[in-house]
């Protein structure tokens, strides 16, 4: 398998996982409060990355790969799962998609300025079509419109795409699931003691659901996820492998249906086939 094809199929899995993340947090803030849920689960994740990386005796990054690690940990180990929890006490997980759309947008446009890469104006105009088909979908659905929700998800969308290009950039040297490793264990000397210090006085109040929503953001969305998701990036392409991020809100739909036994309409279907060949022409051109 060439080097690219792996880098679409990690990057497709690592969609995959993420998209149960806004659903997940979304359950998880139910119980919890969404500063403890950004640092406990970034401390639940750093711990298991620390042993990862103890186990497999990883050599300590370079000096000169700190300050990107540092970018990495505040962009996707802080930022955005604090900024989401934040907006989504405002939203649904529905109207994020919103926003989620916007995503491989911004990645891109990362990916040019931190990574170097230079797509062809054909691939942004099969991005931004793909983006708009995602958020125009989104935007006719039923929901609750709140100003602070829609900024702070602006922001996530933003730090998110930072830091996935900038971790995608370093995962060429160190290695994908080493990048989020050391990203996460960088940030645990700040996170432990919070997550220790807003700690729940009482856990009899916090039901199943948001326990698994915590286990999912944990282990997943915080880790699993991102293994396959810089490796994919670091493959394929910032830019090109990062449309990929197009499919997360339908895989969400997906999941809706399946478990959740909701209504997936027609207009569901046509927009995700225009969504993929959106993605298709992304890679074809990029």
């Amino acid at each position: 398998m060439d080097k690219t094809a792996s880098g679409w199929i990690n990057g497709f899995l690592g969609v995959l996982i993420f998209s149960g993340s806004l659903p997940a947090t979304r359950v998880a803030v139910g119980g919890f409060d969404p500063v403890f849920l950004t640092v406990a689960r970034a401390t639940i994740a750093a711990l298991l990355g620390l042993a990862l990386l103890l186990a497999m005796r990883e050599r300590r990054p370079g000096r000169k790969d700190v300050g990107p690690l540092v970018v990495v940990a505040l962009g996707v180990v802080v930022g955005f799962p604090l900024l989401t929890a934040l907006a989504l006490q405002h939203m649904t997980s529905a109207r994020s998609i919103v926003f989620i759309g916007l995503l491989p947008l911004a990645t891109a446009i990362f990916g040019v300025v931190r990574g170097g890469e230079r797509p062809k104006p054909a691939f942004w105009l099969f991005s931004a079509t793909g983006s708009a088909l995602v958020g125009g979908f989104a935007l006719t659905q039923d929901m609750s419109v709140s100003p602070v929700g829609d900024m702070l998800m602006l922001a996530a969308i933003l730090v998110c795409g930072l830091g996935y290009a900038e971790g995608a950039r370093l995962s060429r040297t160190l290695g994908g699931w080493q990048v989020i490793s050391w990203a996460l264990v960088l940030s645990l000397p700040l996170m432990a003691p919070l997550a220790l210090w807003l700690m729940p006085r009482s856990w009899a109040g916090i039901d199943g659901p948001a326990w698994i929503g915590l286990a999912y953001v944990s282990l997943f969305s915080m880790l699993i996820g991102f293994v396959f998701w810089y490796r994919g990036l670091a493959q394929g392409g910032i830019a090109t492998v990062g449309q990929l991020q197009l499919l997360q809100p339908f895989f969400g739909f997906a999941l809706a249906a399946l478990l959740l036994h909701e209504t997936v309409g027609w207009p569901m279907l046509l927009v995700t086939g225009g969504v993929i060949l959106c993605v298709v022409g992304a890679r074809k051109v990029a």
